[in-house]
């Protein structure tokens, strides 16, 4: 039996994944998230703001983890540069079209998984998205 070979780009299944991706390309919906994430990318206040945010959040994160008392007043201005964040339509937007396209992309990874486990086409119901692993509450996580 000769293995299935994901590197000739002739293949019948990097032909259909690549039309998988061109269809998530064209839809609508897509190009309304691309187009959210390049506003976010091109607004040079708000990618500081956000850097700023991963910045203080990573201090917080390599103290706690050091040990050393987190204060009243670094939690405070994390707290307000979060929320003036999160407030910032532009970095809602572009939070909102990352949750989406990671929405789209745990679709497919969860129905190819799922495929490989049973060995056909799985169907709605088997297939989990956003919870656990397992895909049939088999796990007993459900």
């Amino acid at each position: 039996m000769k293995p299935l070979s994901f590197r000739q780009e002739d293949t019948i299944v990097v032909q259909k994944i690549k039309e998988l991706c061109q269809t998530i390309l064209d839809q609508p919906a897509y190009k309304e998230m691309r187009q959210t994430i390049e506003t976010f990318l091109a607004d040079v206040e708000t990618r500081a703001q956000y850097q700023r945010l991963c910045d203080l959040q990573e201090a917080l994160h390599q103290k706690h983890q050091s040990g050393v008392e987190i204060t009243e007043v670094e939690m405070q201005d994390f707290e307000n540069h979060e929320t003036a964040f999160l407030n910032n339509p532009i970095a809602q937007g572009f939070i909102e079209a990352q949750r989406s396209m990671q929405k789209i992309e745990a679709t497919v990874n969860a129905y190819v998984r799922r495929m490989f486990e049973l060995g056909r086409m799985p169907t709605n119901d088997e297939v989990s998205v956003g919870g656990c692993a397992c895909g049939s509450g088999s796990c007993g996580c459900h």
